[in-house]
């Protein structure tokens, strides 16, 4: 009878101590402004202390747990290592294990190199293209599903490091509204500029972007520039010595090709790349650059494009931290 009481009084310790827990670790999840990029910078940085604290495998399983503390609604944890394989990803299990090091977005940016040196260098914010969830799986073959995120990528050990993302529809910037005020406002540029070629014909549109001073270059400095779809530049306010040249083949220090990736892009009928170009007002140092393309026509198109820097109010030189 004693020995009875003794197993019963073990087995309820036992459950009471899981009860505990399990309501400890309902208590400590923290909870995510998911509008706010202060919060994911804040929700990435938890995430590599997490590794610190609970070791690298316990806290590999909790981040490709789909009901993990750390998979928040749209939000999420992957992991990788320094040489690319993908050690977690709630929602991308089955390639979990793979190399991913030379995985591009669909407009050919090499997201993961770029988050994993980002990371090397001490963490900061990147941005690139990416399908978002739906149903619980992610579908990269879906090309059309792509949509422009901010990302944050940190380091998490001697060979770890983590990250996550937010679209631009779900990202508010001082009360600008769901997209960031410096992206609305080159996306409202290249539609005018588009509005006007169509109005006032080709000549006097490459006269208008070509115009350092004129109506295509806002108080921000954003302009627009014009190309054919071989890549010929056709204008371009700073640029006037490079008009007349194909520029088509022009490489970025990760190897994109950003005018072919630009040029494909508007003969798709326009929208967002996400490419590495330098940046004038930071002494023409690389930078992640959001640019948005619109077709005049089936002989020419135009662009714009915003700097990371712009929107996240940080220095995003890539590398020089």
């Amino acid at each position: 009878m004693q020995k009875g009481v003794v197993v019963f009084v073990i087995c309820l310790c036992v459950l009471l101590a899981v009860t505990f827990a399990g309501c400890t670790s309902q208590q400590e999840k923290n909870v995510y402004d998911q509008s706010s990029m202060a919060d994911l910078e804040a929700y990435v940085q938890d995430a590599a202390g997490y590794v610190q604290t609970v070791g690298v495998e316990a806290a590999l399983e909790e981040f490709d747990a789909k009901d993990g503390r750390f998979t928040q609604g749209d939000w999420y944890i992957y992991a990788y290592d320094y040489s690319g394989i993908l050690r977690a990803h709630p929602y991308e299990r089955d390639v979990v294990g793979t190399c991913r090091g030379n995985w591009t977005d669909v407009r050919g940016l090499p997201v993961i190199r770029i988050a994993q040196e980002t990371a090397a260098n001490g963490g900061g914010y990147i941005a690139y293209l990416y399908p978002a969830p739906t149903g619980g799986i992610i579908n990269e073959s879906a090309g059309e599903t792509y949509e422009p995120k901010i990302g944050y990528a940190y380091p998490a050990g001697a060979d770890l490091w983590v990250g996550s993302g937010m679209y631009f529809g779900d990202l508010t910037v001082e009360g600008e509204g769901a997209c960031p005020a410096a992206v609305s406002g080159m996306i409202s540029l290249v539609e005018a500029g588009a509005g006007y070629a169509q109005a006032e014909g080709t000549d006097a549109a490459l006269a208008a972007i070509g115009n350092a001073s004129g109506q295509f270059v806002d108080a921000d400095g954003h302009h627009l520039y014009a190309y054919d779809y071989n890549g010929t530049l056709l204008a371009h306010p700073y640029l006037g010595d490079r008009v007349g040249d194909n520029l088509m083949d022009r490489k970025g220090p990760f190897g994109m090709e950003n005018i072919r990736a630009l040029t494909e892009t508007a003969a798709d009928g326009g929208g967002f790349v996400v490419f590495v170009w330098p940046n004038p007002d930071n002494g023409n140092l690389d930078e992640l650059k959001i640019g948005y393309v619109l077709p005049v026509n089936d002989e020419w198109w135009l662009g714009s494009g915003t700097y990371l820097s712009e929107i996240t109010g940080e220095d995003s030189a890539l590398f020089v931290r």
